[in-house]
């Protein structure tokens, strides 16, 4: 490291850069990365299923989605049939214990009462639906 002690013009502007402050803050950076660095290498080891040479074969049996609609006025049309909310739990009974369970389409009107629309995902999931899906939401974009 170079030192000026004098010489050239007095009040002259220094031409040399200070590198003290730029050597701390390296100093800091690389003492931040030597602590932080055992965390970043932190793995989780996962046991992950072997690729088969011959996969299984997809199923052929194309399952139709359960069209459920729920209209403005608290009507429940279940695949283009109008039914009370009180017999919808027989209906999902029935198609929950099928395997493989069909998708269930939930799609509510804009105007639909939130209770009604609450009350049919409820029972869905009590009774055992585990594909429940919304369609038609480009209603709700504007």
């Amino acid at each position: 490291m170079a030192m000026n002690v004098g010489g050239g013009e007095e009040g002259a502007p220094m031409m040399e850069i200070n590198t003290t402050p730029l050597i701390d803050v390296m100093l800091v950076l690389l003492i931040m990365f030597i602590i932080t660095l055992p965390v970043m290498t932190h793995a989780v080891k996962l046991d992950m299923p072997r690729p088969t040479l011959n996969p299984p074969p997809p199923p052929n049996e194309v399952l139709e989605p359960i069209r459920l609609d729920i209209d403005w006025d608290g009507s429940i049309i279940w695949n283009g049939s109008l039914v009370q909310l009180s017999t919808l739990e027989g209906y999902f009974q029935v198609e929950a214990a099928k395997n493989p369970q069909p998708e269930l389409h939930v799609r509510p009107d804009r105007r639909a009462n939130y209770d009604t629309v609450a009350k049919v995902l409820a029972m869905a999931q009590r009774n055992g639906m585990q594909r429940i899906g919304f369609v038609g939401n480009e209603q709700f974009l504007n």
